[in-house]
């Protein structure tokens, strides 16, 4: 089950093209996003701490992202 709001996922599918969106695909779209979100969470946190760092940095989350 997502932590994330479904809403702000509904008006990305919206401005993404769609009409409509069912409540499955608002569902199926925060999933997706929160494990993708993790998971750059948690490289971007292995990065500060490789660094000496406990700040997380826009660089780490950056770096993180193309990681994946």
């Amino acid at each position: 089950m997502a932590i994330l709001p479904r809403l702000p996922f509904e008006r990305i599918l919206k401005k993404a093209g769609a009409k409509r969106v069912s409540q499955e695909a608002m569902e199926e779209i925060a999933n997706v996003m929160e494990e993708r979100l993790t998971e750059i969470a948690k490289n971007a946190c292995l990065l500060a701490k490789h660094a000496g760092r406990k700040t997380l940095t826009t660089e780490d989350i950056r770096m993180a992202r193309r990681k994946l």
